[in-house]
């Protein structure tokens, strides 16, 4: 049987966004986003954070940092009954300065592979899914993926409009921030069910 799944973009969705964050202790996680992902999991979603991660390309943060803050991070929403099934990230950036990383990548949203793969390891129904973001990119991604996408306010809002407004791709919906989402896809898969 296929499971269903949230996918969750990272900064300015469930942690505030900061910029290149290289550091745990960095890591400002919105109070909203534990109870969230709660949710999800006892509505039978597996959750998973995709996240470009151009900060490794850009020689700001090593690969080995980033592992470490979603280690971290996953073990904090353990901490408070929230199941983060899986990170994903995408290293590469075809401006990048480390040439290991140097590239143009189906990984780096809006392209949807992240998605595709992590549909691939779980066993995911894209169709029964959907893919929470902050940003246009994380939009296009989910449609690309064939996810149902929802846009949260959490981020920088007033440019993500703006994008919007230039973009022919819109959200199934927008929410003010994750656990809003949340709210609105368990209202959904109950009423589809």
């Amino acid at each position: 049987m296929l499971n269903k799944a949230v996918f969750i973009d990272r900064d300015g969705t469930l942690i505030k966004d900061k910029g290149y964050i290289c550091d745990f202790d960095q890591v400002e996680i919105f109070p909203f986003s534990f109870e969230a992902v709660r949710m999800m999991n006892e509505n039978d979603f597996k959750v998973i954070v995709v996240t470009n991660q151009s900060s490794i390309a850009r020689g700001i943060c090593t690969e080995y940092q980033v592992q470490q803050l979603h280690d971290k991070m996953e073990e904090l929403f353990k901490s408070k009954r929230s199941i983060i099934n899986a990170f994903y990230y995408c290293p590469f950036y075809e401006h990048g300065v480390i040439e290991k990383y140097k590239k143009r990548d189906v990984c780096r949203k809006p392209l949807p592979g992240m998605i595709l793969k992590a549909a691939k390891d779980f066993n995911i129904n894209l169709n029964e899914s959907f893919m929470i973001g902050d940003n246009v990119k994380d939009v296009i991604a989910g449609h690309k993926a064939g996810c149902k996408t929802m846009l949260v306010k959490t981020g920088n809002w007033c440019q993500t409009k703006k994008d919007l407004e230039l973009s022919k791709i819109k959200p199934y919906f927008i929410s003010d921030n994750v656990l809003k989402a949340a709210l609105k896809i368990i209202e959904l898969s109950s009423f589809n069910s």
